[in-house]
């Protein structure tokens, strides 16, 4: 018999919106080779990362690996470029883990939501992190332990994947990554996962009951942490600056401009289940933040 967290681990994959994830970027916009990470693969490897944490620590896999698929719903096209873009347009700003939320309580199955557990849908509002930390919170800390699996398995999936495709984009090389970090974490993307999850394990170990007088968290040691920091503060400043700057990024938000504009001056063209309803403005940000990057440009044309 199924578990209610196995029941929403297969909402999530079945929604319109987890499909639409192999369509997003993740970081490089339209990549010319088939091995970049998009955001469904990215989504893989965070509940590749959770569960095994979840699994050392004996807490509840089930329930990770729906919080671990369902985190990202809300991407827009074109990623963090089209999130800042919608953020800028939109009157009451825009997020996209407050997006991912909204898609699974109000837009899918046609406005009915997905019915998913209070735990999952709390896990998926609060995995966003401070742009100085891992360990840093935008909310308050989520109640589950499960949740804060999540949180940091999110960021060891991507500070690792985005190095693999900045080096075979060619914005960086291998040996142009921050000593310092890779003497504690390794030289490879397999080494710095394990090094990091086997940390977080260890660190954690109060979370599986076994250790008294501690109070369960997960967590990281400070000096796994700072490393973690260190590579992901090079990742701003050499892949995600950098890709901020590029002709086809400013191509990609003129397109969510102009199609922000235009359904807003026409919202008569928003297909069926974006067409009803007096909030103009939520229902053309909810069309054009589910929109995949191709369908977007293919629209804008």
């Amino acid at each position: 018999m199924r578990t209610e967290f196995q029941r929403d681990r297969d909402r999530i994959i079945h929604s319109k919106a987890f499909r639409r994830l192999k369509h997003k970027t993740q970081v490089f916009i339209a990549p010319l080779g088939d091995h970049y990470v998009t955001r469904l693969t990215h989504t893989l490897e965070v509940s590749q990362i959770a569960r095994s944490v979840a699994r050392a620590l004996n807490l509840n896999e089930d329930l990770t690996e729906a919080i671990s698929l369902g985190h990202d719903l809300g991407h827009t096209p074109f990623g963090h470029v089209g999130e800042e873009v919608l953020n800028e347009l939109c009157s009451r700003g825009f997020s996209h883990n407050e997006q991912s939320l909204r898609i699974v309580e109000s837009l899918e199955k046609d406005g009915k939501g997905l019915n998913l557990t209070w735990e999952v849908r709390e896990g998926i509002l609060k995995h966003s992190k401070s742009r100085q930390s891992i360990m840093g919170y935008i909310w308050d800390l989520p109640s589950t332990l499960e949740a804060q699996i999540c949180r940091l398995a999110d960021s060891v999936a991507y500070i690792n994947h985005d190095i693999g495709d900045a080096i075979r984009a060619g914005l960086i090389d291998e040996s142009a990554l921050p000593q310092s970090a890779v003497a504690v974490l390794g030289t490879s993307n397999s080494e710095r996962i394990n090094t990091m999850v086997c940390d977080i394990v260890d660190q954690s170990w109060a979370a599986t009951g076994l250790v008294e007088g501690e109070t369960p968290a997960i967590t990281m040691s400070k000096e796994v942490l700072d490393a973690a920091d260190n590579l992901r503060q090079f990742l701003f400043e050499n892949v995600y600056e950098v890709q901020i700057a590029k002709t086809e990024t400013e191509r990609a938000r003129q397109v969510l401009r102009s199609l922000y504009h235009y359904f807003m001056e026409h919202p008569e063209g928003l297909p069926g289940e974006y067409a009803g309803g007096d909030d103009v403005e939520r229902r053309v940000v909810d069309y054009i933040a589910g929109m995949t990057d191709n369908y977007a440009l293919s629209l804008a044309e």
